[in-house]
């Protein structure tokens, strides 16, 4: 018997990635919208590796597949023949910080509603979710799920039944929505794209030849063979129907933009372009600036694939040091590595190894995007010190992690961050490196200079610019009923 969920291990040291989201209106016969939501899923895969689904809409009959598991795993030959190439299509890879990981929150979502049907994908985090979600149990709402998508699409519907149009519905909706939301809806005529008036998470508009995109970030439509057109702007509603393409804005908007900083440092791909940015060029300013705090004597500069290498080679120009390949990253082990006693030490032994030949003898920096738990670190460090380094230099691209992150990263336990439990010297000797080095909150502002955004860095600064979560939901249903 399958299973409605599959238990998952989120506490591995390391920040879990987004969730990606991906539209396409097409305008071109020659164009295929199944295998360009598929394409685009996989190079979206960085942002989520639970569950993938694409939902396709054509002659206003939304047909979807979508399952727990990894885009290849998913989308099948078999699978993908069940998806007729429609009008519209909407995709998603999902990350949860569950620990079970619920089929029935598997998006894209289709709610059937007194309007018609939408199909649903999104990425972020609702703050006023309890409160949204009490307002309309109250009112007799049956949840499927716990996703944010589904508070949405209930908003939305609900907005609709009092408004002349699905457009007004959104942006009404957008209104009542806090926090964090970069969302694709399919709806029977039109593909709509929506951002949180924050800013926090990515999404950008492209074409393919007369056919619009929307999607999380710009290395979708890259491989797509389209063109970049702009991102969608913080309190922006995008639309494409038969006429064209629109845009409006809410009218009331915050003083500050609030763009997730950790984005540059870590979960996007570095070949996106957002806000303006390359990502690339972040990550490399990001070691430029990581030497002018941390100037150490080495023999050899090397990143922890795959996010640190980019900071490893702006550290290695700087200072002149050379750098190499210090570790070798197995691309083709699966999401879990067997089961049982030391399954975690087990996972990261088989993931990552140490490159002898290179490092023996040797005066290392060794340059990460960040430190959660401190284990990762410990674990690499003597990975280091076994094959026979001098010296290990530890750095870090990014400040200590020293508060949640509210807003969609899974940063939700503050009692977990190693920073907040030990001071810099004393994770140094925790995880027995020479030295350890954090960027300042000062520099990682500057690793994207020039982006049309300003930033939100309230994983390191306990300063938000947004409402934060007042209580937080839990579903006392999900769990076993306590007799005594």
């Amino acid at each position: 018997m399958i299973k409605n969920y599959v238990d998952i291990d989120t506490k591995l040291d390391k920040v879990n990635d987004e969730c990606g989201v991906f539209g396409i209106y097409r305008n071109d016969d020659d164009i295929d919208v199944v295998a360009a939501a598929n394409d685009a899923l996989y190079s979206l895969q960085h942002r989520g590796q639970q569950s993938a689904g694409i939902t396709v809409n054509k002659d206003g009959e939304f047909t979807t597949v979508k399952e727990l598991g990894m885009v290849s795993e998913i989308f099948t030959p078999k699978a993908l023949e069940k998806l007729p190439n429609g009008k519209i299509a909407v995709g998603h890879v999902r990350y949860t910080s569950s620990e079970s990981l619920d089929r029935a929150s598997n998006q894209p979502l289709v709610m059937r509603y007194i309007q018609g049907s939408i199909g649903i994908a999104s990425n972020g985090s609702i703050t006023n979710f309890n409160e949204i979600r009490q307002e309309l149990e109250t009112g007799g709402a049956v949840f499927q799920s716990n996703s944010n998508a589904e508070i949405m699409a209930y908003v939305i519907a609900t907005e609709r039944c009092v408004t002349d149009t699905l457009e007004d519905a959104v942006l009404s909706s957008m209104r009542k929505l806090k926090g964090a939301y970069s969302t694709v809806i399919c709806a029977p005529s039109r593909l709509i794209g929506f951002r949180d008036m924050h800013g926090f998470r990515p999404l950008c508009i492209g074409k393919l030849k007369n056919s619009w995109i929307f999607t999380s970030e710009s290395c979708v439509i890259d491989s797509l063979g389209g063109e970049f057109v702009r991102d969608v702007e913080p309190g922006e509603m995008v639309v494409v129907d038969e006429e064209g393409f629109h845009s409006y804005k809410l009218k009331l908007l915050p003083d500050k933009t609030s763009f997730c900083l950790f984005e540059y440092v870590y979960i996007a791909r570095p070949d996106s372009v957002i806000n303006g940015v390359c990502v690339h060029n972040a990550r490399f300013r990001a070691g430029e600036l990581l030497y002018d705090e941390f100037p150490i004597e080495a023999d050899m500069v090397c990143g922890v694939p795959d996010s640190g290498l980019i900071a490893a080679q702006g550290y290695a120009k700087a200072s002149g040091i050379p750098f190499s390949t210090g570790f070798v990253k197995n691309k083709y082990i699966g999401r879990t590595v067997g089961s049982g006693k030391d399954k975690k030490k087990r996972l990261l032994r088989t993931r990552l190894t140490a490159l002898k030949a290179n490092v023996k003898g040797k005066r290392v920096v060794i340059i990460d995007d960040s430190i959660v738990r401190g284990e990762t670190s410990k674990h690499i460090v003597r990975l280091m010190r076994e094959a026979g380094a001098a010296e290990v230099h530890m750095l870090i691209s990014s400040p200590p992690f020293v508060c949640p992150c509210y807003f969609g990263v899974d940063i939700h336990d503050k009692e977990s961050l190693i920073a907040n439990k030990l001071t810099t010297s004393e994770i140094c000797e925790y995880i027995g490196a020479d030295s350890l080095g954090y960027l300042s909150i000062n520099s990682l502002r500057k690793i994207a200079e020039g982006a049309n955004i300003e930033f939100c860095d309230g994983c390191f600064t306990g300063s938000y610019d947004a409402e934060i979560p007042r209580t937080i939901f839990v579903d006392k249903y999900a769990k076993k009923i306590n007799r005594k």
